[in-house]
């Protein structure tokens, strides 16, 4: 085990850091307010190489190691995590391609995205199927060379300005999982639209909407893996990208620390600092140990992976604590500021609105101790 990490990584470290703290902080708190979609940001990401971080380079991707794009995406969520979100959605909407698509699938579905900006969105949450991804009402049905979709996905991120769609929908809704199958569409055919942006709690940065599929004709060439098998394509895509959204959190709780500290070291009761005061100095020495915490799970979980190993109980040990953590953390910000905490004037209050998002994105805090309790039980 090696817990430094190398030249190159730091540099890309500082890389993105340069690009949050220049780039989006300063916007932050306008796309926060106005829930406007930041595309200047994302183009600025896409001309430094902070976007398409998973795709190999030889698809015209940025081709970072897992552990370089949790890094990466740790700065990026410090940042803003409305922003790191709307980056990294490409990343997952990708991934299914990337781990199962084939060479041609790959150079056509992949290469053009490091050609010029453009978006994806990876659509499988459904009204009435979400944490229950068996119980999906999106179907498929194959005609001659082509598959016809019909049905509709929920709080799909970036859907209102994506360019292309990771879709799965079933082919026999009889079969429950072993019935899914994924697609992937290109550009906006018939058939295919979107919804009004959410008016969200928090990450109000990121676009999130609705995907309406009618008769919606997608070619056979565009499935990705076999009939059937998109249940298992949808699994793995999300211990890849567990790791990712483990970072945000991982993020969102830095800020939240650093803020902390430098208003306990400026604000004043009784005679001094309140960082002097121990109630406080537990609070921040517990978000402080409890960062550091889900930083290495979220390391091991990328690492895991790098490695060319199964990472589903590491990403959801990752997943799950980071997402508590940073909502505790953020929280306990609030409270050190106080009565300020709670005004939109201070930046704590934004933290906590968007840490709150990552326990219910992308399997609930519940859903990942279910799979963590499943995979202790092999």
């Amino acid at each position: 085990m090696d817990f430094q990490l190398s030249e190159s990584q730091r540099a890309l470290q500082d890389a993105a850091r340069k690009y949050a703290r220049d780039v989006v902080r300063p916007k932050a708190p306008h796309y926060d307010e106005t829930s406007d979609f930041p595309k200047d940001l994302i183009s600025a990401a896409f001309e430094l190489g902070l976007l398409n971080m998973a795709i190999p380079s030889e698809y015209n991707g940025v081709g970072l190691t897992h552990l370089e794009q949790v890094i990466v995406c740790e700065e990026l969520a410090w940042g803003c995590a409305g922003v790191a979100t709307s980056l990294i959605a490409n990343d997952l909407a990708n991934l299914p391609i990337i781990l199962h698509g084939t060479d041609d699938q790959k150079k056509r579905l992949l290469a053009p995205f490091g050609e010029k900006l453009k978006l994806s969105c990876f659509c499988l949450t459904e009204p009435s199927a979400g944490s229950d991804v068996a119980a999906m009402g999106t179907t498929a049905r194959r005609e001659g060379d082509e598959y016809v979709l019909n049905g509709s996905k929920c709080f799909i991120t970036n859907a209102g300005y994506a360019d292309q769609f990771t879709v799965f929908a079933t082919l026999d809704k009889g079969k429950k999982h072993k019935g899914i199958t994924c697609f992937v569409v290109e550009g906006r055919p018939q058939g295919l639209t979107t919804g009004k942006h959410e008016n969200k709690m928090g990450q109000r940065a990121s676009n999130t909407t609705t995907v309406t599929f009618d008769e919606v004709r997608v070619p056979a060439a565009n499935r990705i893996g076999e009939e059937g098998e998109g249940f298992k394509i949808a699994m793995a895509t999300l211990d890849n990208s567990r790791p990712l959204t483990a970072s945000i959190s991982i993020g969102i709780a830095r800020a939240a620390l650093e803020h902390s500290l430098e208003y306990s070291a400026q604000r004043h009761t009784m005679g001094k600092p309140i960082r002097e005061h121990q109630a406080v100095q537990f609070m921040l020495a517990e978000m402080a140990m409890n960062t550091h915490a889900a930083r290495l799970l979220t390391y091991e979980s990328a690492q895991v992976l790098d490695e060319g190993q199964r990472n589903t109980l590491q990403s959801s040990y990752a997943k799950c604590f980071a997402a508590d953590m940073a909502m505790k953390v953020a929280t306990d910000a609030v409270q050190v500021f106080g009565g300020y905490g709670y005004m939109k004037e201070y930046p704590v209050e934004k933290l906590m609105r968007d840490a709150k998002l990552i326990q219910v994105y992308e399997g609930t805090s519940q859903v990942q101790r279910l799979v963590i309790a499943k995979e202790l039980f092999r």
